[in-house]
C-alpha cells in the first residue's frame, strides 16, 4: 500500500509505503491543543517508510523528546516523533491523507484526556451540509 498526502496549501507532500502499525485517534491535551481540534488521528509507520516528496516540514520540540511537523505556510500538521518513547516510528496526521477513508482508525487513546462532550459526539443532530439559519 502507498499512502499520498500533504498540508492544506500544498507545499509539502508525503508518500508513505506499506501498511500502519496501527492507526488510533488521540485525545490526548498535547494533540489537541496542537491542532486546535477535539482528536487527532494518528497513523504509526517505521520512519523510513514515509518520504516528504515536495517541500520540507518545519519542526517544533513540542516537548522533551517529541516533535511535530507541519507547514510552516499554512500550518498543518503532519508528523510527529519520539525517539525515546517511540523509536524508529513516526506518526502521520492521518487527515492529511489524499484518500483517509482508505485508512480507517482501529483504536483511541489517552481516553483519560478526553472531552467530556466527545463521548457523546455520534449522538449530536447530523446534517450534510451547515444547516439554514
Amino acid at each position: 500500500m502507498t499512502i499520498a498526502g500533504g498540508c492544506h496549501c500544498g507545499a509539502v507532500r508525503y508518500e508513505v509505503s506499506g501498511e500502519p502499525r496501527t492507526h488510533a485517534l488521540c485525545h490526548c491535551s498535547d494533540c489537541r491543543r496542537h491542532a486546535g481540534a477535539p482528536m487527532v488521528g494518528w497513523a504509526m509507520f517505521p520512519q523510513e517508510a514515509v518520504t516528504v516528496t515536495k517541500g520540507s516540514p518545519k519542526v517544533y520540540a513540542s516537548s522533551e523528546h517529541g516533535r511535530r511537523q507541519f507547514c510552516a505556510d499554512c500550518g498543518t500538521g503532519l508528523f510527529y516523533t519520539n525517539a525515546v518513547n517511540l523509536p524508529g516510528i513516526i506518526d502521520v496526521q492521518s487527515a492529511t491523507f489524499d484518500h483517509p477513508d482508505d485508512c480507517p482508525a482501529q483504536l483511541q487513546v489517552q481516553v483519560a484526556e478526553r472531552l467530556a462532550w466527545m463521548k457523546t459526539a455520534h449522538a449530536l443532530p447530523e446534517f450534510e451540509r451547515y444547516p439554514t439559519p
